[in-house]
């Protein structure tokens, strides 16, 4: 009987925490996850904006996924949530199907990211290429920077198109209607998120020439104890007072969602049927493909900077999966792991799924008392932290001439062709088309590692030497030596010394027929000598081994050091 698939085990990183969990460490995971709820609080908002939805939808989705991610996820301090890579796809599942498929398409997502990884494949995504993910990821942030030009600059359009081109005509149609308050508000966010890391670094960062009374302010304690506040809280607090003492005549959350729901949010199922999901395949595998990258590239970079043992990739897959499942009946959004956010925890002390179940509650209670102030927050300054998520999602260096000049062809080309699809098409299309290119070129370049070398030609024997692995995309390289065998003297005998051919497949099995046809079609004998386990192996599967004994060939000779497996 076929034996059956082992399956992952459920185990959290949380339970293995707490077994040398000490008071010490609780304080940390307090501070650290009260300092990424503050964080979140505008991030969660301006995404679910950015996306299409209300605002009140990345806030739930921030603290029920959020905290069910910790709870459950294999990561020690990945922080889950609504994250900016959704937004351009979100808002286009939003116009092509509407809300409810959306919620439906999330859940589903869920359920395909828990099988990924009950059955283990959380490390598959590892085998995505790097060029794809720069690709996409680039794509995805420059989706973003355009897709918020309508509130940065405060312009009065109803409703923006979900594709790049259409966005492009549409701003440009109504250029005339800029808002000089909001885009004034937007530079002074985009402006001040850029300077505020400054005033940590002080004089180091802006040199020794500056002048005496900058440096002294720079270095004055009240000064450096602000500049440790989140730089997105900073500029929501003190725009949205500027914009509501001057009564700056600015879109706000009030004026067009008016405001957020102070409560608790109402479980809903929205309506399902089979039809309905058969036709949500596209956007479910797109969520689902989406989240399982970021969620586990996010977990790679947390491990890599805070020190705590390695994220189990499966469990944090079915920790994703469960979150986002659970989150859609409560009006939430897809969430994922998120890198800034993680960051954050981890440079604020975090070491324990405990900091990001905090950083959830914190969230909650901010929700809860603070809901009603919301309504007066300007959408050109969320535009302007979506702005600035977005600059530093990109890895732009990877665009410049200088950099490009240092990666190979396929690299560049896999690279530029996933950003060009991202931008144009979608992310499914471009990681579709990427992942087909890397394909096509790693078959090409295991092509080119195969080689046939004729070794002597003495008659009656003619001896070639196989190097490399012989599989499907290398097979056509035994063409010419059978067209150069059927053009031999007959009677001739054929030697192939396969002492460096590490592999073969059935292609490659079935070009070694035509092969053995041709010798045979000239009277000859082919010899196989030192064969290497793996093609022995093969040739006696296949019963190629027998069709050659068949034929009065030599009996298949191993490589000398595989005689006594």
């Amino acid at each position: 009987m076929p034996s059956r698939p082992q399956l992952a085990r459920f185990r959290p990183r949380l339970i293995d925490t707490l077994a040398s969990y000490d008071r010490s460490r609780f304080f940390k995971d307090i501070g650290a996850g009260a300092t990424v709820g503050i964080v979140a609080l505008p991030l969660a908002m301006a995404f679910a904006i950015g996306s299409g939805l209300k605002p009140e939808a990345g806030l739930w989705t921030a603290i029920i996924a959020g905290f069910l991610i910790s709870l459950l996820g294999g990561s020690a301090v990945q922080i889950g949530g609504p994250a900016g890579a959704f937004i351009v796809i979100v808002y286009g599942i939003l116009e092509r199907y509407g809300l409810a498929n959306l919620l439906i398409a999330t859940a589903c997502a869920g359920v395909l990211l828990f099988l990924l990884g009950l059955f283990k494949l959380g490390t598959l995504v590892r085998y995505v290429p790097v060029s794809i993910v720069v690709g996409f990821t680039n794509g995805i942030a420059m989706l973003i920077l355009i897709s918020q030009l309508r509130d940065w600059f405060g312009l009065r359009i109803d409703k923006m198109p979900a594709d790049m081109f259409s966005q492009l005509q549409t701003l440009a149609a109504h250029a005339h209607t800029v808002n000089p308050y909001a885009l004034g508000l937007g530079i002074a966010c985009l402006v001040g998120l850029f300077v505020w890391p400054l005033l940590l670094r002080g004089e180091s960062m802006l040199g020794q020439k500056m002048h005496r009374v900058v440096r002294r302010v720079l270095e004055a304690k009240a000064v450096q104890l602000g500049a440790r506040m989140p730089g997105p809280i900073v500029a929501l607090v003190t725009l949205s007072l500027a914009a509501w003492a001057f009564e700056l005549p600015v879109e706000t959350i009030g004026t067009r969602f008016g405001g957020i729901p102070q409560g608790l949010p109402a479980f809903e199922l929205p309506a399902f049927s089979w039809e309905t999901v058969k036709q949500l395949v596209t956007p479910t595998l797109t969520i689902a493909l989406l989240g399982a990258i970021e969620s586990l590239l996010c977990a790679r970079v947390a491990d890599q900077i805070s020190g705590q043992p390695r994220h189990d990739p499966n469990q944090e897959l079915m920790a994703q999966g469960i979150a986002n499942v659970v989150s859609p009946f409560f009006g939430g959004m897809p969430a994922t792991g998120t890198i800034a956010r993680t960051v954050t925890n981890v440079r604020s002390g975090a070491s324990s799924p405990v900091a990001g179940i905090v950083h959830a509650l914190t969230l909650l209670a901010v929700v809860l008392l603070l809901a009603p102030l919301a309504v007066h927050v300007p959408l050109s300054v969320l535009a302007g932290i979506l702005l600035f998520v977005a600059w530093n999602m990109g890895e732009w260096r990877e665009f410049t001439p200088y950099r490009l000049r240092h990666f190979s062809r396929h690299y560049r080309l896999l690279m530029l062709g996933t950003f060009f699809l991202t931008v144009v098409f979608d992310l499914t299309v471009a990681v579709q088309a990427g992942v087909v290119l890397a394909c096509a070129l790693f078959i090409r370049r295991m092509n080119s590692l195969f080689s046939v070398e004729l070794v002597s030609m003495q008659p009656p024997v003619i001896t070639y030497r196989l190097y490399g692995a012989l599989f499907f995309g290398a097979a056509a390289r035994l063409d010419e030596t059978i067209s150069s065998v059927e053009r031999a003297p007959r009677g001739m005998t054929v030697v192939l010394d396969a002492m460096h051919l590490i592999s073969i497949d059935a292609t490659g099995l079935d070009a070694l027929r035509q092969l053995h046809k041709a010798v045979l079609s000239r009277d000859g004998l082919l010899r196989i000598e030192s064969l290497q386990r793996q093609p022995r192996e093969e040739f006696e599967r296949s019963g190629f081994a027998a069709e050659l004994a068949a034929a009065r060939v030599e009996p298949l000779r191993a490589a000398p050091e595989d005689d006594d497996h």
